[in-house]
Parts: structure tokens; C-alpha cells; sequence
């Protein structure tokens, strides 16, 4: 697995950052980037579960790692969700089960620096490394507006 990092300057609060990263109708706008209609299932307590899920039903279930408000998130991802359920973890869902994704603000001047970073399996790198700096730009441009 590697980890790949992703940053941006934004000048808005953290308050309002953490706002769009995790309120359901900003959320769907950024994670737009990796599917469209993507969503979240959570009620968002540290040790939660949390289900990140495309229109159709498919998508992954994580855990709520750590939850710092306004500085940090942390998800541990899990298994898979085929169909709006969770599928019993297997050979292909091994490969990548534990991996981390996590998301910290940290003040820097008068903008925060969104510090993003993902666990990812060989054949997902490509992809990740072409969606998540669009889910970022628009992260930053609803921060912003």
C-alpha cells in the first residue's frame, strides 16, 4: 500500500471548512469527484461506523478512527458494501482492509492548510491520484465562498 498526500491553502475558518468536508449537502458536492451522487452514512461520533456509498449501492465500510472537531478526522476502512450491505471480508477486500484516510487543518498565517492523506492499493493509485486533487480544489472553493 501507499500512502499518497494531498494539501491545499485555504483562506477561510476551520469551522467552516470542517462544515463542507462533513455536512451531508457539501460532502456530496466534493465527493463528487471520486462518484457522482457519492454519500455518507454516519452519525459521525469517533468509533462509529460509517458507510461511504455511491448511488448505487456500492462503497466501503469504515470506522470513525478519530474525530478531533475543526482540526482532524480519521477513518479506518474496513470491508466492502455490495448492494447497501456489507460484504464478508474477503481475499480482494484483505488487500486493503485497515488502510487509513485522515484529514487535518492546521492554521497557518491567516489560512488553514488542509492536509489530506489515503492509504491506497497499487491498482487505485492512478485513480486516486486523479480524483482527489479535484475533490480538494472543490473543498477549497466552497471553503472560500
Amino acid at each position: 500500500m501507499e500512502k499518497l498526500k494531498f494539501n491545499t491553502s485555504i483562506k477561510a475558518s476551520r469551522e467552516k471548512i470542517w462544515k463542507v468536508l462533513w455536512d451531508d449537502e457539501t460532502y456530496r458536492k466534493w465527493t463528487g469527484a471520486f462518484c457522482e451522487g457519492s454519500y455518507a452514512q454516519s452519525d459521525w461520533n469517533e468509533g462509529d461506523k460509517i458507510y461511504f456509498l455511491g448511488p448505487n449501492g456500492m462503497g466501503m465500510n469504515s470506522v470513525i478512527e478519530t474525530k478531533i472537531p475543526n482540526e482532524y478526522m480519521a477513518f479506518k476502512h474496513l470491508g466492502e458494501v455490495k448492494d447497501f450491505k456489507e460484504v464478508p471480508p474477503n481475499e480482494e477486500t484483505q488487500k486493503w482492509s485497515g488502510a487509513m484516510e485522515t484529514y487535518r487543518l492546521t492554521q497557518n498565517g491567516d489560512k488553514i492548510d488542509l492536509q489530506v492523506e489515503v492509504d491506497v492499493i497499487d491498482q487505485h493509485i492512478d485513480y486516486f491520484k486523479e480524483a482527489f486533487p479535484k475533490a480538494v480544489e472543490t473543498i477549497k472553493e466552497l471553503s472560500e465562498e
